[in-house]
């Protein structure tokens, strides 16, 4: 779950939730998108896709370390059964609105956070073949405080 204020801007809420996922395994299966580009605080940007009649976000992109298009984050919100989602870490609480109550004991960073922390071994495997299919070195560590 997303706290930072650009989330909170773009969709009009306290949060994002995203669910991330290879965007070979997303399929549109009818009607269009829209996509625009926005700017995000690392410079690199993002693609967010709409539906064009009523804006909804159904997905985006960001850059990924180079991955761009290859991972999709797609809003739960916008899925038939959102419930079976729920959020595994919440990130940016810096700037988490002070009336979300996070539950005890969930993870929680306040910025981003460390893949290799927070990911499982099976996404983690998934995201170092997207970076092989692209032919790109895995980007070393992140430094990001918890």
């Amino acid at each position: 779950m997303r706290h930072c204020r650009q989330c909170q801007r773009q969709n009009g809420s306290a949060f994002a939730v995203n669910a991330l996922i290879e965007t070979d395994r997303v399929a549109l299966l009818s009607g269009s998108i829209a996509e625009i580009i926005m700017t995000t605080p690392s410079g690199k940007g993002q693609t967010i896709a709409r539906c064009p009649k009523c804006m909804v976000t159904v997905w985006s992109h960001y850059d990924m370390g180079g991955l761009g298009n290859s991972i999709c984050f797609i809003r739960v919100g916008s899925l038939d059964q959102p419930e079976l989602l729920p959020p595994d870490v919440h990130i940016f609480t810096s700037t988490r609105l002070p009336w979300v109550v996070l539950p005890p004991g969930v993870q929680a960073t306040t910025a981003f956070y460390r893949f290799a922390e927070t990911w499982s071994q099976d996404s983690l495997r998934r995201r170092d073949a997207l970076f092989e299919a692209a032919g790109i070195d895995r980007p070393a560590k992140r430094t990001h405080s918890k």
